[in-house]
């Protein structure tokens, strides 16, 4: 059940974060232009979980977390200028920080509620 939901978190939030992005570029909401635009950072996801086998444990923010980061904003850039999508230097940084808010910052609220449970 929480690899389930761990992936289903690290999911919504790169679509959430393609979505923010579409909507700040007046791109719209249009299903095959969310899907173009998410696909490179949902395959960096994917290899990102794979690499690390992030099911063994999905809540851990150093790892897999950063990797799983690392994997998403690297590969989703990289296949976004294979594929002929803008990667501006502003959006890969823009990229960086707002995936690192995201997919380390659930993890982060994970682990403190974990040690605060223990601590009872």
């Amino acid at each position: 059940m929480i690899v389930a939901l761990a992936g289903a978190a690290d999911l919504v939030l790169v679509l959430v974060f393609v979505l923010i992005g579409r909507g700040s570029h007046d791109e719209g909401f249009t299903i095959l232009g969310s899907l173009n635009t998410a696909w490179p950072f949902v395959v960096g996801l994917a290899i990102g979980w794979l690499v690390t086998r992030a099911w063994r444990f999905p809540r851990g923010v150093t790892y897999p977390g950063v990797v799983i980061w690392a994997s998403t904003a690297v590969i989703g850039v990289a296949l976004r200028a294979i594929s002929g999508q803008g990667i501006a230097v502003s959006f890969m940084i823009v990229t960086a920080i707002v995936l690192a808010v995201f997919l380390l910052g659930w993890r982060l609220i994970a682990a403190a509620v974990s040690r605060r449970r223990a601590h009872r």
